[in-house]
């Protein structure tokens, strides 16, 4: 590990980069180089200057760096987890819900993370994006579409993007009238935060439709000055922020660990929005939990943080069928012999009440 402090000025994609700066083992190398020959490897400064190189359960580390365990398939893990092909007309574009489309435009990301439920379909090798008849018949489709009310840029990251390309597709959407909402689903404020310049964040603000941001991250770490800095400059160019989790076997499945990303979120003026339980992508069993675990922590969370901490934790159904909320219940019903109908209701604190109350 007699590099894991030298400087890198540049992401890293190759295994073999990743042990000269002590980030993996150098015996592990020849399996890893399989893993980075089936799924994309990246990790940039600002994610390699985070990881514990002394600490070989890193939350971080276990994030963005390929593993072994990444060569075997599960039963059940699926290339497609979440049924994107079923559901996309054209190419990118996934129409799931009647009022809302995906709209991926890129195949690439900042960083590669080891749990992506589209691993099989972004990253080198792929289609870098969309090309130019392609993305106009998405926006064709998106216009003879008028339920559609909002696009979801992703892919891929859309801002791997530069500002001029993404203002124009910004006019282009926001000149379509039933679209209202235009969401961008992004890490890069903490993969690479020099990236959301000022410049990006009023190429992204369009006068016709209104501009929200969803940032990925799991770990209360990822949220660096710099990263926070980032975030900072979209919220103060009026582009409200929500966020993305997923639970994670070793990253962030305890609850002191969620409250503090909960809350980090909450201080950037991050709206929490989902906690994913983890999909089943191939390669991916060592990080995911059971739904029973990620329902023990959210109840934990719900007595630990404010209202405004609080994300929904869902589940997408393999095969397509959308997003589900998962976590634990707190209403069920009661009725004695003769009574009116009551219901037990869970507290925080796990003690249970009956509503109304008995007289």
């Amino acid at each position: 590990m007699s590099n894991a402090r030298r400087r890198i000025d540049a992401t890293l994609r190759q295994p073999a980069e990743l042990a000269a700066h002590g980030l993996v083992p150098a015996a592990a190398l020849p399996e890893l180089e399989k893993v980075a020959a089936r799924y994309a490897v990246a990790v940039t400064p600002a994610v390699a200057a985070l990881i514990d190189v002394d600490n070989p359960d890193d939350p971080i580390a276990r994030q963005y760096l390929p593993r072994v365990d990444e060569l075997t398939t599960r039963p059940g893990e699926s290339a497609d987890p979440i049924g994107d092909y079923s559901f996309s007309p054209v190419e990118g574009i996934v129409h799931r819900y009647p009022d809302r489309v995906l709209f991926k435009l890129v195949h690439v990301c900042a960083v590669y993370c080891r749990f992506c439920f589209r691993r099989e379909m972004v990253g080198p090798g792929r289609a870098n994006a969309l090309s130019q008849r392609s993305y106009r018949r998405a926006l064709d489709y998106i216009r003879a579409h008028r339920e559609i009310w909002e696009v979801i840029l992703t892919g891929g990251d859309p801002l791997m993007l530069s500002p001029r390309r993404l203002a124009g597709i910004m006019t282009d959407l926001a000149e379509i009238d039933h679209v209202r909402i235009v969401r961008l689903h992004t890490r890069i404020p903490v993969a690479d935060p020099a990236r959301v310049t000022r410049e990006m964040a009023a190429a992204l603000k369009v006068g016709d439709a209104t501009t929200w941001v969803a940032l990925h991250a799991n770990h209360p770490r990822e949220l660096t000055d710099d990263a926070r800095a980032a975030c900072a400059r979209l919220v103060d160019a009026g582009i409200p922020m929500v966020s993305q989790s997923v639970l994670l076997r070793g990253v962030n499945d305890d609850a002191a660990t969620l409250e503090a990303l909960m809350r980090a979120f909450v201080e950037c003026r991050i709206k929490p929005y989902y906690l994913h339980h983890g999909d089943l992508a191939p390669g991916t069993a060592h990080l995911r939990t059971t739904l029973e675990r990620g329902q023990e922590l959210m109840r934990a969370l719900r007595g630990r943080v404010s209202g405004l901490c609080q994300p929904d934790y869902v589940l997408d159904i393999p095969g397509g069928h959308g997003k589900a909320p998962v976590g634990p219940e707190y209403l069920s019903r009661e009725r004695e012999a003769g009574a009116d109908l009551r219901y037990r209701v869970i507290d925080y604190c796990g003690d249970v009440h009956l509503y109304p109350p008995k007289q």
